[in-house]
């Protein structure tokens, strides 16, 4: 691919990842309730996630989805329901001590990976913008792999820098309330986000 079409593209998903979005607020939910170095587990599900839209975009997939409003409404409530229950677990949890959010063990590998695969994969408004951004990037004249993992590998490196922004921003936010005496209110601000992702997603 073009030197200059790779660059657009970067710029113009960078600008995009990096805006407010379910999966950020997500991170810096997760960067206050347990931590940057486990809220990593859900940037796994999540960037896999990102990256089967990505590929799904490009091979025609999403826009057959799209199509299929019933089906999609169903997975997007599902995603919704899951957020809202782990939103309202985590308002109703002790505040940890900075030092036990490292080994904070009350959240598994694996349900930190399905929240942020569910979260990516269960957004509406992610394969509408997949659909509309990617193909456009791919040259019909050129060998459609090579093309489809080098704006994958781009989209996953760039998405993974604004998750790590944003979970560094949570984890900030979190050692000035516990320096303040207010630890409590940290899973407070972590499940109402948790749960406005959850009706973002139901309603979007």
């Amino acid at each position: 691919m073009d030197l200059p079409l790779l660059i657009a593209f970067s710029a113009s998903f960078f600008l995009v990842a990096l805006s407010p979005g379910l999966c950020m607020t997500l991170a810096m939910s997760l960067g206050i309730s347990i931590g940057v170095r486990r809220t990593s587990w859900m940037m796994a599900g999540e960037l896999t996630g990102i990256a089967l839209v990505g590929a799904a975009a490009v091979l025609g997939v999403a826009a057959l989805l799209l199509k299929a409003p019933t089906v999609f409404a169903v997975f997007k409530w599902i995603g919704a329901v899951y957020l809202l229950y782990m939103g309202w677990q985590t308002w109703r949890a002790e505040p940890l001590l900075p030092e036990q959010l490292a080994g904070d063990n009350q959240r598994t590998r694996s349900s930190l990976i399905v929240q942020g695969f569910i979260t990516a994969v269960s957004n509406p408004k992610a394969w509408a913008f997949m659909v509309a951004l990617l193909p456009p990037f791919i040259d019909q004249r050129r060998p459609l792999a090579p093309q489809l993992l080098t704006l994958l590998a781009l989209m996953v490196i760039i998405e993974f820098t604004c998750l790590q922004i944003y979970a560094h921003g949570g984890r900030v936010l979190s050692d000035q309330l516990h320096r303040r005496g207010k630890a409590r209110w940290l899973n407070r601000i972590a499940g109402s986000l948790m749960v406005g992702v959850g009706i973002w997603l139901a309603l979007g």
